[in-house]
């Protein structure tokens, strides 16, 4: 009797044990570029550090303290601007503010492929830091990177669920454009145009990914360096490289639109025959070239369903 006394009481002590540490059976290990980092228990205090992790952690249902700018503006792209009315500007996408990350106390910072290591090992004495290890310009990589993102914040199942209703949205488009379109009529390029000249923008990104999806052609005239995401600046003469059936012209800011609006009167534009068959789209650069992620996604899908809803009958 006192042996089954005593295991009755060790079990009732090792459930104790068990229930009194939850957080044990919550760690999340992340296999990121640095090596393998440990994110415990429920995120709450969230920092990222990169346009596409404030993209998926909206998008997830997070809202974070902290955030870059944007490139070519003054705060976070336009679009997520309502939902980003309390984040404080840490930093922009080349440089960090570690004393602004610092005043934040986080207990999770996402950021960059490109997060130089000196600056990891700085940020990641703060808190745990995911870099993830992604090369952006394999189709989906996007992707790979929001899981890392998601799990890292414990969202792993409302991430699939956005990634989901995407396909179905795309799939969709798809159908759409396949019936108003011939498939000779879908040449595209997606242009950067910056004050210093167009930057034609590499077909292996994320925006050119999903125009690939929805069923456009799109070409970077293989003007664009391995693992560069645009051309060099192109010379009025060297447009011609950006003609096709449909030209997405993108500007960041309002120097890119007075360049662009200067380069439309001059002979070479007028001479493209995209111009000429008026398919040449305006787009919010901020959007079309530098951000990723499910609500970026669908803010591009928006953009292309007009365009699509003026072909139909």
């Amino acid at each position: 009797m006192p042996a089954v006394r005593y295991l009755k009481t060790a079990a009732l002590v090792l459930g104790a044990l068990l229930a009194a540490q939850p957080a044990l059976a919550d760690v999340r290990t992340l296999e990121t570029r640095f090596g393998e980092v440990q994110v415990e228990g429920d995120i709450t205090r969230v920092v990222t550090l990169y346009e596409g992790a404030l993209d998926l952690s909206y998008a997830v249902g997070v809202s974070p303290l902290g955030a870059v700018i944007t490139r070519g503006g003054n705060g976070v792209a336009s679009y997520l601007q309502d939902q980003a009315r309390d984040v404080a500007i840490v930093g922009g996408p080349r440089e960090t503010n570690l004393e602004a990350v610092i005043a934040l106390q986080p207990d999770l910072i996402l950021a960059s492929s490109s997060l130089p290591e000196d600056q990891y090992r700085l940020l990641s004495a703060v808190a745990p830091t995911v870099v993830p290890d992604v090369d952006m310009f394999q189709p989906d990589a996007w992707k790979e990177e929001a899981r890392l993102f998601a799990r890292a914040l414990d969202r792993e199942d409302r991430l699939e669920q956005e990634l989901a209703e995407l396909d179905r949205r795309i799939a969709g488009l798809g159908a759409r454009f396949a019936q108003a379109v011939p498939p000779e009529q879908r040449k595209t390029a997606l242009v950067r145009w910056m004050p210093q000249g167009p930057l034609m923008m590499s077909a292996g990104l994320f925006t050119p990914g999903l125009l690939k999806a929805v069923g456009f052609a799109v070409q970077d005239a293989g003007i664009v360096e391995p693992g560069r995401p645009h051309s060099s600046p192109l010379s009025q003469e060297k447009l011609s490289l950006a003609d096709g059936d449909w030209l997405f012209l993108a500007t960041l800011n309002d120097d890119g639109r007075q360049a662009l609006a200067a380069a439309e009167s001059s002979p070479a534009f007028s001479r493209l025959a995209v111009v000429r068959n008026n398919r040449v789209i305006p787009v919010d650069g901020q959007v079309w070239t530098s951000a990723t992620g499910p609500l970026a996604a669908h803010a591009i899908l928006d953009d292309l369903e007009r365009e699509i809803a003026r072909l139909e009958p």
